[in-house]
């Protein structure tokens, strides 16, 4: 019998994407799948180190999986990714159970390390590499309806307060035919929707051919109904990728665009390469070229030196932009960056207060961007079954508002018109027309 891998998967869509990568590799080896870890002769944990909540509850996790290990010792335990790359000593001194840690340019070591014997030893590869992305590895997709494809991997920038660069080395592209193979084999699957992934995605470079030329070419292939990206950099969005987005139907009228902070400050302090002017101009050329387009953001507050007027310029930026949704976070040192090696100027206590602040701002704002749809029509590229009960289903629209609505007509992939009826800060509600003209399928 083939061993059964089992893979949980934490952080980011990247991540999501990898876990893809890993288990695609895998199956050339003809390792298959377990629905569980108790059915599972190899167990995997991809992790993410961007935020210190991720780590706790990943090393909390491992912990939960010991038992497997005990009850058959042939069981192996690995931990892959960013956490593995930035913390391999560390977790092996408090996980001795651990059988792999690798990195994410190490993933290729994945199965010539489970074909050995015995584990002596763990075996770590936390190697960086500048030319590793995966182009040749057919990925093993996990989500039914979308289609994550990395399009390039690693990261330049060296913001002041991130561990990309060092977990995940520096920008490679993947040549834009072998990412235009990968769109098409998805959609030969019958995905609808393809999402392009890198840490500073709009950054992707093949030669003389950008992002621009990409999402052209990606719209060119007929099957593909959605174009998303995640998530670019605005010292990247250029006046021809800006046109691309604009002039492509199929691109979709959501940009997730980083903020951070609204404060030039404590912008030049995190090393971002832009100021708060320039961004705002970038946001209105964007909505020059997609009209409607709803923005999604990042916003760190109690980063080091922040005073409280640039925490009010951040929090008095969300309502002039209007942001649909926004991850919002306190900061917290990340082991190696450079901004931990700066004095913390604010209490832990001040840090959530601030972080609570912007929370109930950004309610108040995406609830009322929500009721502007109310009497709209949308069209829901349904996922599955709604939390909301039997009988409802959910999708996202094409600006990445989850919508749920009852029926039992309609199957994942199907792009349904549906009437927004009602709503909440983060859900719209509504009816499918079923007798509509449009509704689109697979196939």
């Amino acid at each position: 019998m083939s061993r059964r891998v089992y893979l949980e998967t934490y952080g980011c869509q990247m991540n999501l994407a990898d876990g893809e990568i890993v288990l695609g590799l895998l199956a050339r080896r003809g390792m298959a799948t377990a629905a569980s870890a108790a059915e599972a002769d190899v167990i995997l944990v991809n992790t993410c180190a961007i935020r210190e909540h991720a780590e706790e509850r990943v090393i909390g996790r491992l912990t939960q999986l010991l038992p497997h290990k005990l009850r058959d010792p042939n069981v192996k335990i690995g931990v892959l990714g960013c956490m593995a790359q930035h913390h391999r000593a560390a977790l092996l001194q408090r996980l001795p159970f651990l059988d792999l840690v690798l990195g994410p340019d190490e993933y290729r070591r994945l199965p010539e390390a489970l074909d050995r014997q015995g584990f002596d030893d763990p075996t770590v590869e936390v190697r960086l590499g500048r030319e590793e992305t995966y182009a040749d590895v057919a990925p093993a997709r996990r989500d039914a309806v979308r289609a994550w494809v990395t399009v390039m991997r690693g990261c330049d920038k060296f913001c002041t307060f991130c561990v990309v660069p060092y977990v995940r080395g520096r920008e490679r592209s993947l040549p834009l035919p072998i990412v235009l193979d990968q769109v098409r084999q998805a959609a030969e699957a019958g995905y609808r929707e393809v999402v392009f992934l890198g840490q500073t995605v709009n950054a992707y470079r093949d030669g003389d051919l950008d992002f621009a030329d990409l999402l052209r070419a990606t719209a060119a292939i007929d099957s593909i109904a959605r174009i998303r990206f995640t998530s670019p950099h605005p010292s990247d969005m250029t006046e021809r990728v800006i046109d691309a987005i604009g002039s492509e139907p199929k691109v979709c009228p959501q940009v997730h665009l980083p903020l951070q902070s609204a404060s030039n400050a404590v912008l030049a302090r995190m090393e971002r390469g832009y100021t708060i002017e320039e961004y705002d101009r970038l946001v209105e050329q964007l909505r020059l070229a997609k009209p409607g387009v709803s923005f999604s953001t990042d916003v760190i507050v109690g980063f080091p030196g922040e005073t409280e007027a640039d925490f009010e310029a951040t929090t008095a930026y969300l309502g002039h932009v209007g942001y649909d949704r926004a991850f919002l976070f306190a900061y917290s040192p990340r082991e190696g960056t450079r901004s931990a090696r700066e004095a913390e100027t604010l209490s832990a206590e001040e840090k959530q207060r601030r972080l609570q602040t912007v929370i109930d701002v950004q309610e108040k704002i995406s609830r009322a961007r929500s009721t502007r749809w109310r009497g709209q029509t949308v069209e829901v590229l349904v996922e599955g079954p709604a939390r909301k009960g039997q009988g409802w289903l959910a999708g996202k629209s094409a600006h990445f508002m989850t919508t749920v609505f009852p029926s039992d007509r309609h199957a994942p992939g199907e792009l349904v018109p549906v009437l927004v009826e009602d709503c909440t800060p983060h859900t719209l509600i509504g009816a499918a027309l079923d007798g509509a003209a449009g509704v689109r399928a697979y196939g």
